[in-house]
């Protein structure tokens, strides 16, 4: 555990914005989603993909606290909207989902690997990063601490 922690401090990525700027996008069921400084709520953004075993792994730990929490998840160079749903559907997911085909927003939030977390807290300030599996209670009470 203590190593795990460590490896993942040392991965995460070093943003020199650590407010979360605005930006909007089509989610993969054609929905809009905008992020906001204004909700008053803390927000995880995770970047994941299909073909990453590690993702495969922790893909229950997200939907668990999606339901809990505001979650966006950003699937990169996974493939097309349909494919992408087509493996949400087979394994019982239902969370919000961009597709980041092309590596943008990827390469905006300095990602370094997959999965990568990123927690903002109820003022849009970036309060934690993780690189790697996380728990459920890892990501519960990170979220909890970002309010």
């Amino acid at each position: 555990f203590l190593t795990m922690n460590v490896v993942s401090y040392l991965r995460s990525p070093t943003l020199s914005e650590k407010k979360l700027e605005n930006f909007s996008s089509s989610l993969i069921d054609k929905r809009e989603f905008t992020t906001s400084k204004k909700s008053h709520k803390p927000l995880l953004i995770h970047f994941w993909a299909t073909w990453c075993p590690t993702c495969k792994l922790e893909a229950s730990n997200i939907q668990k606290i999606s339901e809990k929490f505001d979650v966006i998840t950003v699937a990169v160079k996974s493939g097309t909207d349909a494919q992408i749903q087509s493996y949400l559907k087979d394994n019982g997911f239902d969370f919000k989902v961009i597709n980041d085909n092309k590596h943008v927003l990827a390469s905006k939030f300095l990602v370094p690997a997959y999965p990568t977390t990123f927690i903002y807290d109820s003022n849009a300030e970036l309060k934690f990063t993780e690189v790697g599996y996380s728990s459920y209670i890892g990501l519960y009470i990170r979220m909890l601490l970002a309010r």
